[in-house]
């Protein structure tokens, strides 16, 4: 693929407004080409009806349109979720979701290939970090899903977006603003800021400026362990910025915001999952305005742990309720193909690497 050919999914308006100008364009041009980006979804350059031919010509021989490529697909076995294998233009490949629910279609989009946090029961953090996404890509993700049900029989389009895919949001923070603010564009796709959730592991200084950024988008915060012993273990830039710090910067984001805080919890049998984990949990966010999301964990094959039985995730939770602490066992989708961050390219990567079998 063109890895050096400008990516119109990468430009924001003015950028691609003084692009056109460049090649002498007026100026309605762009805003002709930015809605048949963002609310037509041009399948290719040649359906953008309204624009001169020999300016689609030049579009098509300068600039790509889409350059994310599906390398593997696999939907889960009550047909409601689907995970997407995409390869970059590079040749690096990343993880899309989409989640369907009684009224809700959810993406599910990365903002890194791989992931440098290195939390010990994620696929993706296993891997490592191999390179941020540009903002293009990140956005690119959610319209392929987008076109996708608008293609489907129902015809329905996404009603949610998270970015808890592969990599943590806040460490690619120029990239992922400038995707959410295409995204929100009253003018273009026109998202709306409330129906967005970005998920961090707890980059403090990532979290102060994005409580400053003045978005009514979502926050949710990969907590896991509610002390710091434990979460030194799982999640290792807890090193860094310990529960003290990370519940402070968080009390300010909702005193910011006035947005309610969101705490994902995956429960690890035997590990995180009892009562003394469950009563700190309840101590630590005492007062604060947040929700508490547990799941029982997504198995990977680079570590050891399992999922929660249903008796210790009930009593967990009745811990939390007791406290007074809201709290919602999310419904675990696509166990069935893996629908854990990083758990396809992982096994799409494996069976590359592995030597076929010898013939007989």
């Amino acid at each position: 693929m063109d890895v050096g050919v400008t990516s119109l999914y990468d430009l924001s308006y003015d950028e691609l407004k003084a692009l056109l100008a460049s090649w002498g364009e007026p100026a309605y041009r762009a805003s002709q080409l930015w809605n048949w980006l963002y609310k037509r979804l041009a399948p290719d350059f040649d359906a953008m009806t309204d624009l001169p031919a020999q300016l689609r010509q030049r579009l098509a021989a300068e600039t790509r349109l889409y350059r994310l490529r599906l390398v593997a697909e696999q939907q889960s076995s009550d047909g409601e979720t689907r995970k997407l294998l995409l390869a970059l233009p590079d040749g690096q490949m990343i993880e899309s979701v989409l989640m369907g629910y009684s009224r809700r279609r959810t993406a599910c989009i990365s903002t890194q290939a791989g992931c440098g946090m290195g939390c010990v029961f994620c696929a993706t953090g296993q891997m490592g970090l191999l390179r941020n996404l540009s903002s293009g890509e990140i956005v690119e993700q959610v319209l392929y899903l987008e076109r996708e049900l608008r293609t489907s029989e129902r015809e329905r389009g996404l009603t949610n977006i998270v970015f808890m895919g592969m990599g943590e949001p806040l460490a690619n923070y120029a990239a992922t603003l400038a995707a959410l603010r295409r995204l929100m564009d009253p003018t273009g796709f026109n998202f709306g800021a409330r129906r967005i959730t970005i998920s961090t592991v707890g980059l403090v200084p990532a979290i102060e400026r994005f409580s400053r950024e003045g978005l009514q988008v979502g926050l949710a915060v990969s907590l896991h362990a509610a002390t710091d012993a434990l979460r030194n273990q799982i999640v290792p830039i807890n090193r860094r910025y310990p529960l003290a710090r990370l519940m402070a910067v968080c009390r300010d984001y909702v005193a910011r915001t006035g947005r309610r805080l969101t705490f994902e919890w995956a429960l690890i049998q035997g590990v995180n999952d009892g009562p003394e984990q469950a009563e700190a949990l309840a101590r630590l966010v005492t007062g604060l305005l947040c929700h508490v999301n547990v799941i029982p964990l997504n198995p990977t094959r680079g570590y050891p742990g399992s999922p929660s039985t249903r008796e210790r995730v009930a009593a967990f939770r009745a811990i939390l309720e007791r406290a007074g602490v809201p709290c919602t066992v999310r419904v675990r989708r696509g166990i069935d193909i893996e629908a854990g961050c990083g758990q396809l390219r992982t096994e799409v990567e494996m069976q590359v690497s592995s030597p076929a079998p010898a013939a007989t």
